[in-house]
């Protein structure tokens, strides 16, 4: 009997895990992190709704924390199977891992300095010590195309997602003889036409399909037409004498945003005596990994890594420790801030924020996707004022939301990668309810496509 259950992203973005159930065999499908909320983070210390001591392997897609931050909490409870990853997923995914877990420490100590008299003190969802102790069931990474026996009866291939480095869809072939059926987690599949990756590639054939739909129910902006936009609202914010607050994700949009600021200020789009700060240890660390994984980029962004560093420029600084980055709030206008997290729950953009948001001379550049309850959804919808910090600022600051330097495909783009082959069902996953899922959904009926939008915990069989 085949089972598949849907644990994390059902009817919402974040905190992808799925369950394959079969012969006997249990197989997870990345294991991530609710992010928005406070009731989305209160979720991620809620039961997995499975025993992870039961599970024989995990098959991680890729490094985003929505994707595989529950990894070392699945550990700590009892898993202790194989976890199974491209390379360059392995190698973020330590990064990922251990930065959540300083954080998750960091706050743990902040809220015990506080006044908390009369409250359970609070734990981290995870320390350090188990994130390396999870890193320890990474086997030796994958390569695409290649099958590998994951448990009796269950085979896997990984095929190029193309949302990040080393980003994959998973192809489960289930069961054995006539019985046999196959399902494809598509993980996040990426924005066809971006510099450092290849597009997504197209759907292999299965009998269903586990689909993302971030974007389910709208096309993005063309990447050139957003590059414009881009250069338009640094040199209007550097022009009245302000700053550039760009909120990015430190896997992937960091490194593109960089590589358009190396070719606008190479090709004088940029004002040439603009600071660029990339002001995020883990984004400087992932931007080192980037440079260890040729294998990953399109064949035109290899050619330009023969002629020099495609993320080097005049003004670029790297700002490490905590006295560099506050050193930043001192400068008055003319700089260019890239600091996480995307959705600005956390990180050090948190305190740009707070020294620019204010500033009608400054900007907020959005260039990502804002999950809902996130600061960076508030600003982007237009509030007011927002708390930054246990302060409320207000919103002065110009708000640009240029959504074609998203690492998630777009409507159009989601039905192509699915293309038009016979599918027994699609499920829709890791999309807001009323936007990505239905209006995906209303496409796919158009198209005369089965499809589902599993509920959390849901068992459906797979005759």
């Amino acid at each position: 009997m085949l089972v598949y259950s849907c644990h994390g992203a059902a009817k919402q973005v974040t905190g992808s895990c799925h369950l394959i159930e079969c012969n006997g065999r249990r197989v997870l499908v990345d294991c991530g992190m609710f992010q928005g909320d406070r009731a989305a983070e209160q979720a991620n210390a809620e039961p997995f709704g499975f025993d992870p001591a039961t599970i024989d392997a995990l098959l991680l897609t890729h490094a985003h924390l929505d994707h595989c931050g529950r990894i070392p909490r699945l550990v700590r409870q009892g898993f202790r199977g194989r976890i199974l990853a491209t390379s360059a997923t392995r190698e973020l995914a330590r990064l990922v891992l251990l930065d959540a877990a300083g954080l998750q420490e960091e706050d743990a100590r902040r809220a015990a300095r506080s006044d908390r008299r009369g409250e359970e003190a609070v734990e981290p969802l995870y320390t350090i010590d188990d994130a390396l102790h999870a890193i320890d069931f990474f086997e030796p990474g994958l390569g695409y195309g290649h099958d590998i026996d994951v448990a009796p009866g269950i085979r896997a291939r990984f095929f190029d997602a193309g949302h990040i480095l080393g980003s994959a869809q998973v192809l489960l072939t289930l069961g054995e003889g006539a019985g046999q059926r196959t399902m494809l987690f598509s993980g996040d599949l990426g924005n066809p036409g971006r510099p450092l990756l290849r597009d997504p590639v197209p759907a292999p054939a299965a009998d269903y399909v586990a689909m993302e739909c971030t974007y389910g129910d709208r096309p993005h902006r063309s990447v050139p037409d957003s590059v414009v936009e881009l250069y338009q609202a640094i040199r209007e914010t550097v022009g009245r004498r302000g700053n550039v607050v760009i909120p990015t994700f430190a896997l992937e949009r960091t490194q593109e945003i960089l590589y358009y600021l190396h070719l606008g200020l190479r090709d004088g789009q940029v004002p040439p005596h603009v600071r660029v700060f990339l002001d995020s240890p883990m984004a400087i660390s992932a931007t080192e990994i980037y440079r260890r994984h040729p294998e990953c980029f399109d064949a035109q962004f290899l050619q330009v890594l023969q002629h020099g560093d495609p993320f080097a420029m005049p003004g670029l600084h790297f700002t490490r420790s905590t006295q560099e980055s506050m050193a930043i709030n001192a400068i008055d206008g003319g700089a260019i801030i890239l600091a996480g997290s995307g959705m600005c729950t956390g990180g050090r953009v948190r305190h740009h924020l707070k020294h620019n948001l204010w500033r009608e001379r400054s900007s907020v550049v959005f260039v990502g996707y804002a999950a809902q309850g996130t600061l960076a959804r508030r600003i982007i919808d237009g509030a007011a004022s927002v708390r930054v910090l246990n302060q409320e600022i207000p919103v002065r600051a110009q708000v640009w939301t240029i959504n074609g330097f998203s690492a998630h495909a777009g409507r159009p783009d989601l039905l192509d990668w699915l293309g038009r082959a016979p599918r027994r069902r699609v499920f829709l996953v890791h999309g807001e309810y009323d936007r990505g899922m239905r209006g995906m959904g209303e496409a796919l009926t158009g198209l005369g496509v089965d499809w589902q939008m599993p509920g959390m915990g849901e068992p459906i069989r797979l005759d």
